[in-house]
């Protein structure tokens, strides 16, 4: 019985959770990821990997619950896991501040991370300029270790890594059943996506073992995130800036304001600093479509534009993707199927 060509384009977060959905998900279909560029070398290892939601334009809330739901459990499952420590998912505790109240204060996906609550006038005493915060634990999740133990989880699901380098994603249609487009911000050029553009995020590495908890400024620009080896700082949103060389006045920027709100880290050993292009659109896209000259019509499933929520709705996201797989399966004219 012949099974089912699919082929995956991208190799970061989104592209490998969705691999490894459909290969785990649809058994009989023979699942490729196709890329040029497989982690390290992925924006998703620059990702500083903290589950957190964030409010999605355009795209109803019951589903942006459902995909941050889908990936928080699928993460917190393997966090209990005796594969944790292979899969670089950990728990980590701290707070997310803000200098004024925010119109919803309790955001949607309060209900899903651990222990939310709202801090008191004494912790908040801590940060003088900030009025109101979130204190709760959640998920990290260090892609460096995450995206080759998903590699390993395709692999035994039957599936392959191939390095390679899309132009157009016409030129697959002869050689796969199924399409599905991973690219990130390389969506761009791959699917005439307009509305992409890269948002650039600068992060600086460092040695601060003493640090166990995180610190998030609510606006996004200010965050500390300790990690297993380094603690992350950062960071940079530069919408359209395309640059991927490291800026030493960003660093000094941020590095600053993240030590007004940890001065510890003023004794701090600076690692190494690490630029990403996010691929910045106003909400993710997630549809099908077909693609390919007559008589040979190949379905396509679009997954990215993610933005910087791309791990903390990776699994989600994948999940949806496999659903939109299925659905264009079961509309192949019967000759097709198997």
């Amino acid at each position: 019985m012949q099974r089912v060509r699919v082929v995956v384009v991208g190799a970061g977060v989104v592209g490998l959770s969705t691999a490894v959905c459909i290969a785990e998900g649809l058994p009989h279909c023979s699942v490729t990821v196709l890329a040029d560029r497989f982690s390290p070398d992925t924006t998703s290892d620059v990702a500083a990997g903290i589950i957190m939601g964030g409010e999605l334009p355009g795209i109803p809330q019951e589903q942006q619950r459902r995909w941050f739901k889908d990936t928080f459990d699928h993460l917190l499952a393997i966090a209990e896991s005796p594969q944790a420590p292979e899969a670089g998912v950990f728990f980590l505790s701290g707070c997310q501040i803000f200098r004024e109240t925010p119109s919803n204060p309790r955001p949607f996906w309060a209900e899903y991370v651990l222990g939310f609550r709202f801090m008191t006038d004494a912790e908040l005493r801590r940060f003088p300029q900030h009025k109101f915060g979130h204190a709760f634990t959640t998920v990290k999740c260090e892609c460096p270790t995450y995206l080759p133990w998903l590699e390993k989880r395709l692999r035994r699901a039957g599936g392959q890594l191939k390095p390679g380098h899309v132009t157009d994603l016409q030129e697959l249609c002869h050689a796969y059943d199924v399409i599905v487009n991973c690219s990130g911000l390389g969506a761009r050029a791959l699917a005439g996506d307009t509305q992409l553009q890269p948002v650039r995020g600068q992060i600086l590495r460092v040695h601060a073992p003493w640090l166990k908890s995180f610190i998030r400024d609510g606006d996004g620009h200010t965050y500390i995130y300790p990690g297993r080896d380094s603690v992350t700082l950062g960071g940079t949103r530069q919408a359209g800036n395309w640059r991927l060389e490291p800026d030493a006045a960003d660093s000094e920027a941020f590095m600053e304001r993240c030590c007004r709100l940890e001065p510890s880290l003023r004794g701090c050993v600076r690692l190494r600093e690490a630029v990403g292009l996010r691929p910045g659109r106003a909400c993710p896209r997630l549809e099908r479509a077909l693609l390919g000259p007559a008589g040979r019509r190949v379905p396509v499933v679009h997954n990215y534009g993610h933005a910087g929520w791309g791990v903390s709705l990776s699994w989600g996201t994948a999940l949806e993707a496999l659903r939109l797989v299925r659905e264009s399966l079961s509309e192949r004219p019967p000759a097709a199927r198997l």
